[in-house]
């Protein structure tokens, strides 16, 4: 093996390309739960490459074939029926520890100098994401499928000049149609896991650059050697310390994934929604549509905004800059520490307002704008207006708060003293 190893090295940088990116990369040694999400969304990412694969192997992206070859997959495939909802599972799961992950960067600071590039590949990775989960979402040709997809499609049409053909550009006809699934197939198993894995590779070697992160928010890197290692005083290698750690998360994701996908699958409707086992019915729309739950806060946010001249245009517009605001974060934030664990209540207060505005316009989102009934007419400037649409609206106002002020607020912050070492 050692010769094999040898001859592999003079001809292919094998051994250095390992040391450097994971075998003797220095990490802080203080890495805690936070720090398990991004190595597990590397693991679904690959699960859901391999996966795929398997399904597109029996899958027909016709609009007459489509939903029976989902069937087929499920009762007639061997293991068929695993794979599938290994996959659907999946697509769950990849944006639950993408969440956390982005979360943990804005709890730490990760996105702070001199990691602006590590976040801005991570927001395209985020962005690249949802467009991949878009492009599947209309693969089964369900129900749901089919008119999620149209409803989506359609925002596009309301771009002032360029909406109509944009429209027709994406759907690849004047209605969701073949075309549009044939396309949309496309760009789901080829085009965008192939920029996927690119903006992966390229996160992973900004951040092996800089180096990491950690709870403290102190750079190891401008930290003495300790001259038994040559290691900054606060540095271990990846491997095998890091290695165990996440093996140790993989393990108990693995528990909570295979629970979610043997015994609820469709989660209440919230993974798999029950209109998605109906097969497409351009002439008959459901009762409530609604996005699959990880696009939802960005769906609540869209009607929250009321339409100018019959227009939706600017909710479309409220809703990309919610997402595109993700990417100013390192230029926003004028703190002087980085981690929540020297930050004054100000940042904590707007951190959390953002947290709980997001969760909660991620039910909005899911629900009809009725659900709670609509204030007495009595009421003024609110009589008659729909409770749930109110609440969107506030809460929209809070989540953009958090962006446009955050100058101010971290600059007025009172920070705790940051120490010399990690703890």
């Amino acid at each position: 093996m050692e010769k094999l190893l040898n001859w592999i090295d003079a001809r292919f940088p094998l051994t250095p390309l390992w040391e450097s990116q994971w075998g003797k990369y220095v990490a802080p040694k203080n890495f805690n739960f936070w720090y398990y999400f991004g190595s597990l969304a590397a693991l679904v990412l690959v699960m859901q490459i391999v996966t795929g694969i398997f399904l597109t192997m029996s899958y027909k992206p016709d609009a007459t074939k489509a939903f029976g070859s989902v069937e087929y997959i499920m009762r007639d495939v061997e293991w068929g029926w695993l794979i599938r909802y290994m996959h659907s599972t999946g697509a769950s799961m990849f944006f639950i520890v993408v969440y956390l992950h982005m979360f943990r960067g804005l709890m730490y600071g990760s996105y702070r100098k001199p990691r602006e590039l590590v976040w801005i590949f991570g927001c395209l990775i985020y962005l690249a994401l949802m467009g991949e989960a878009f492009f599947g979402y209309l693969l089964p040709w369900g129900q749901m499928s089919y008119w999620g997809a149209q409803v989506i499609v359609n925002l596009f049409s309301t771009v002032p000049f360029i909406g109509e053909g944009l429209g027709v550009w994406i759907r690849g006809d004047y209605t969701i149609s073949d075309a549009t699934l044939n396309r949309f197939f496309a760009f789901h198993v080829i085009a965008l896991p192939l920029v996927l894995i690119g903006l992966v590779a390229a996160h992973l070697m900004a951040l092996h650059e800089v180096g990491s992160s950690n709870p403290d928010g102190i750079e190891i890197k401008k930290q003495p050697k300790d001259p038994k290692t040559g290691l900054p005083l606060d540095g271990i290698n990846s491997h095998p310390y890091y290695t165990i750690k996440d093996l140790v998360g993989v393990v108990v994701f693995l528990f909570v994934f295979s629970a979610i996908m043997f015994f609820m699958p469709e989660m209440g409707g919230y993974f798999l929604e029950a209109n998605n086992f109906i097969p497409a019915d351009p002439l008959k729309t459901p009762e409530h549509i609604a996005p699959v739950w990880y696009f939802t806060p960005y769906y609540a946010i869209l009607r929250a905004v009321p339409s100018f001249l019959n227009s939706q245009f600017w909710g479309v517009l409220a809703m990309g800059a919610s997402v595109v605001l993700f990417f100013f974060l390192p230029w926003l934030d004028r703190g002087a520490v980085k981690s929540i664990r020297y930050r004054g209540t100000l940042y904590k207060s707007w951190l959390a307002a953002f947290v709980i505005s997001f969760l909660i316009l991620g039910y909005l989102g899911v629900v009809p704008v009725t659900v709670w009934g609509q204030f007495p007419d009595g009421w003024p400037v609110l009589g008659g207006a729909d409770k749930a649409t109110v609440l969107a609206r506030v809460l929209t106002v809070v989540y953009f708060l958090f962006f446009v002020l955050m100058p101010w607020y971290t600059a007025r912050d009172k920070t705790k003293p940051v120490p010399e070492r990690v703890r």
